[in-house]
């Protein structure tokens, strides 16, 4: 997974319970993500959480995986990515930032 920043970003105001429990594709509205569709394949990618030089946020992530494997890799993404109050990201999964 990897989460890439080209501006530092003020955490929106968002519980962890609201992280965790909110549809998916509710709570990309609020916090103002487009999601896309990556061309990588590669197994152990997950997705990639990026804020462009004109400050919109894009989360990209590869199709083909479960609607639980999207689900949770969007909200760890989303946590890493927005700086927000999470628990971390299990072992053997890891976020790089580039």
């Amino acid at each position: 997974m990897t989460v890439a920043a080209q501006s530092r970003l003020e955490p929106p105001a968002l519980s962890t319970r609201r992280l965790l429990d909110a549809p998916l594709r509710q709570l990309l509205d609020e916090l103002d993500v487009e999601l896309v569709d990556s061309e990588i394949t590669d197994p152990g990618f997950f997705g990639a959480f990026v804020v462009l030089q004109d400050g919109s946020r894009v989360l990209s992530m590869p199709g083909g995986r479960s609607e639980f494997e999207r689900d949770t890799a969007a909200r760890m993404l989303l946590a890493e990515g927005l700086g927000l109050d999470a628990p971390p990201v299990p072992a053997p999964l890891e976020v790089t930032r580039a």
